[in-house]
């Protein structure tokens, strides 16, 4: 999410607009528009009762001045709000294989923003570590879009550790309507269960896990000096040791475990993202899940 120069940021932001843009066109935008629904029914007319309408929709005050059946006729709301909320922290740039956690975080994002946007749908940012970093309100169309993913790509963070609950709580704070909220990290973080309930009640939440391969295991390459990005601290590991392998291992496994029971717990949808993997699939897969599930398809 940091990059070195203007033009090089000019640079990246022109290829993941090609890209992501392109990939919603293609593979995302008419599942997207099945599964995310607006905010309900608005009414648009009355026209006069025909034989299958639903009698719980007949107008009783026009269908007497007029001494026949009228019923009343719904239109969709289609219109939502999709919140991005990234996980800026320093564990983002962490990367071992294609890409950065940030960089495919960043490429995650726009691809969710360009599918809202071909949907005529707003899209608004929130970015964590230990403090909210930034903020930019919902709104609709292209450019704002090329904003959010400018904001994403080239921001840098006052602070290195990440509080998830705080981020969530901000959610539910500056969203006042019921929206669907893309909330993407490695969730390398803690005591942020009751936060995301809370999210979860309000809006339509999709955890999108970003996972490294050297989260899960590690190399055998001797002694090794791993150095924790968020607080700077070093420990020095053999890690020849299959013993020190299986320990880390071990405890990673717990870590996602435990995410996984509480995504359950929730009822959430979540999403896991490789960075030694596409990330469109995973996308995809969720949304023929839910299209499933709700009998679109």
């Amino acid at each position: 999410m940091r990059s070195n120069s203007p033009t090089e940021l000019l640079k990246q932001l022109r290829t993941i607009e090609l890209r992501t843009s392109r990939l919603a066109d293609e593979q995302l935008a008419g599942s997207y528009h099945s599964v995310f629904k607006g905010q309900g029914l608005s009414f648009r007319e009355v026209r006069a009762y025909s034989p299958g309408d639903d009698v719980r929709f007949i107008d009783w005050n026009v269908s007497a001045r007029m001494s026949e059946p009228f019923v009343k006729v719904f239109t969709e709301e289609r219109e939502m709000t999709v919140m991005l909320v990234v996980d800026v922290s320093a564990s983002g740039e962490w990367g071992t294989v294609r890409a950065s956690k940030s960089h495919v975080a960043t490429e995650v994002a726009a691809l969710c923003a360009f599918s809202a946007i071909k949907n005529n749908d707003n899209v608004g940012l929130i970015l964590g570590t230990e403090v909210v970093e930034k903020i930019v309100p919902p709104k609709k169309g292209d450019k704002h879009v090329m904003r959010v993913i400018r904001e994403i790509l080239g921001f840098t963070p006052a602070y290195l550790g990440t509080d998830l609950e705080l981020t969530l709580q901000t959610l539910v704070k500056v969203c006042k309507r019921r929206s669907v909220a893309f909330v993407i990290s490695d969730f390398f973080a803690e005591g942020y269960e009751r936060a995301l309930a809370l999210a979860a009640a309000k809006h339509d939440i999709i955890p999108v896990m970003l996972v490294d391969p050297r989260d899960e295991e590690l190399p055998d390459i001797g002694l090794a000096s791993l150095e924790d990005l968020e607080t700077g601290e070093e420990v020095l590991v053999d890690t020849s040791d299959p013993g020190v392998r299986k320990r880390f291992s071990d405890s990673m496994k717990e870590l996602r475990n435990e995410r996984e029971r509480v995504f359950r717990k929730l009822a959430l949808d979540r999403v896991i993202v490789r960075t030694d993997k596409d990330y469109v699939r995973p996308l995809r897969e969720l949304f023929a899940k839910r299209a499933k599930r709700m009998g679109t398809r």
